[in-house]
């Protein structure tokens, strides 16, 4: 195999020593960089001129992507308008030498890896806590369960140091398969109302239950896959209200973009007892903001 082959098999960029581990000698990596097959970057790092950017920035600066960084590069969920600079954690004698980058200095949960450009999933978490709101955070560490089939048990068992991840496990549920219910559950839980996540009512399962009669649904038209979902989830919302229920169903974009809506759409239902059984023949409708 040609060192291109392999730089390509390992996302266009890979350390010298494990060059060297693979049976590639000096003398061919030198050539290879000498006919401009590979770039050197730095001492220790060679890539080809596909490698992706933020990878090749991390080795500039002898760092490893973490949090919103990281966070993109594995397919985790982004807060939306979140801005594009990168992301490093830095070594202690570490230089930044991307403009505009953001370091995250201190002790690591997990080992260093020194060939490795990507910290460790708990210390990307751990350093997302520190640059999102909460519940902006918490959707992230969600996310990460998710993609990265972690168990909340074993985020339970890191020793995380600062009080901002802490808040974020404390507000990890588990079952969820939604960063946007994520967020919506971060917010109100402030609220002291009893709320409850994928309650099964009329046969299906509901997002939220604000205390025993207000249905909250919050994944929107876009995140349906098809006029069938569509309809099937609208005479749910018909049986529900022939059963007593308030259904509301926010999309993704005012959950988001629009939160004030949200909040004070659900402060005047809880206000007007729509969260409690309704008094006998009395009708509570369905709507939809």
């Amino acid at each position: 195999m040609d060192l291109r082959t392999w730089l390509k098999k390992r996302d266009g960029i890979g350390h010298r020593d494990d060059a060297a581990d693979a049976g590639y000698t000096v003398s061919r990596i030198r050539s290879a960089i000498r006919s401009g097959a590979v770039r050197r970057i730095r001492s220790r790092w060679i890539a080809l001129e596909s490698a992706p950017i933020e990878l090749v920035d991390a080795a500039h600066s002898g760092g490893a992507l973490t949090c919103v960084s990281l966070a993109r590069r594995r397919g985790w969920w982004v807060p939306p308008d979140t801005d594009e600079h990168l992301h490093l954690r830095m070594p202690p004698n570490g230089v930044v030498r991307v403009a505009g980058a953001h370091a995250h200095w201190g002790r690591p949960l997990a080992p260093p890896r020194p060939r490795r450009l990507e910290t460790s999933v708990e210390d990307a978490l751990s350093d997302a806590a520190s640059c999102f709101p909460v519940d902006q955070a918490a959707a992230i560490w969600e996310s990460a369960i998710r993609i990265e089939s972690i168990s909340l048990d074993a985020l339970r068992t890191v020793r995380w140091r600062t009080p901002a991840a802490r808040r974020c496990l404390e507000h990890l549920r588990p079952g969820t398969d939604s960063s946007l219910e994520t967020v919506f559950h971060v917010r109100l839980s402030a609220w002291g109302v009893r709320l409850r996540f994928q309650v099964q009512l009329a046969g299906h399962p509901i997002d939220f239950l604000i205390g025993t009669h207000l249905v909250v649904q919050v994944d929107g038209w876009s995140f349906h896959s098809s006029s069938a979902d569509r309809s099937r989830d609208l005479a749910h919302d018909a049986e529900l209200r022939m059963r007593g229920y308030t259904v509301l169903r926010f999309s993704y974009a005012q959950i988001i973009y629009n939160w004030e809506h949200v909040e004070r759409t659900l402060a005047g239902a809880v206000s007007r007892g729509l969260h409690v059984a309704p008094e006998s023949g009395v009708r509570v409708r369905s709507r939809q903001f």
